[in-house]
């Protein structure tokens, strides 16, 4: 029996988070929210309404079914990041927080030196603190070390779907820290999702893979079926590469 995926104080069955962005429809957004199985989605603090009512994407989230995880996207500084988690908490009444601090427009990697800033202090005020950054160990490290509840490393570039660009080091970053570590941007199709799940990954986050997709609802499906082969496929442990071939049945007892 696989273990649930515990970040912070909050427990998921669910192994696959996804965002609210760029549905071509809320009714779109609904169905595959659905289909993905997920039990956490991130909406963006800064980009919606948060206040229910006329054209509030909280009208259209299942807020008994679902966990939500406001993120900061679109803030450059962390006084900024600071302030939009303070604002996620007021108006959705939750700790939890994916945090993220960008420095560059262009590729919209993460700034990681601002993004401590930021989660030093979001965490000592008591929030669940996720935050994205790249895939470096040593920020990883760092992170851990000052009480983030989980690690979010990214794939690729958000938005790219160019899936797991650097195997090596998100390996190195699950040897590196004893916390949750949850691939976020990125992954484009189920193949991807299903490579970071076997690299040991204990979630994942996406949006555009999903929303992006001819049939987001379907590939929201697919996402997790993906995810859940690919942690099984963890669990029951891969056979050693070998260069050559090697019979599958004995050859003991074989008549020459």
């Amino acid at each position: 029996m696989d273990t649930q995926l515990k970040i912070g104080k909050y427990t998921f069955k669910s192994r696959l988070m996804v965002g609210t962005g760029k549905y071509p429809s809320n009714e779109v957004m609904k169905d595959a929210l659905l289909a993905s199985g997920a039990e956490v989605v991130t909406v963006a603090v800064r980009r919606v309404n948060l206040e229910r009512g006329s054209e509030s994407l909280l009208d259209h989230i299942d807020l008994k079914r679902y966990t939500l995880l406001p993120n900061t996207a679109g803030c450059y500084t962390a006084e900024d990041a600071i302030r939009t988690a303070r604002l996620g908490r007021e108006a959705l009444e939750t700790d939890f927080i994916k945090l993220e601090v960008i420095g560059d427009p262009k590729t919209l990697f993460p700034d990681n030196e601002v993004l401590l800033d930021a989660a030093r202090v979001l965490v000592k005020e008591g929030f669940t603190v996720l935050p994205y950054v790249n895939d470096d160990p040593i920020m990883a490290k760092k992170l851990a070390d000052i009480g983030c509840a989980a690690i979010m490393p990214l794939a690729a570039p958000i938005g790219s779907g160019l899936g797991i660009r650097n195997p090596h080091n998100i390996r190195i970053i699950l040897d590196t820290v004893k916390l949750p570590v949850i691939v976020d941007a990125g992954v484009g199709i189920a193949s991807d999702a299903a490579i970071a799940m076997e690299l040991g990954c204990h979630g994942i986050l996406m949006n555009t893979g999903i929303a992006g997709a001819k049939d987001p609802v379907r590939m929201a499906a697919a996402m997790n079926l993906a995810v859940e082969a690919g942690r099984l496929a963890y669990l029951a442990g891969r056979i050693p590469r070998k260069l050559y071939a090697s019979a599958s049945s004995t050859l003991e007892g074989l008549i020459e």
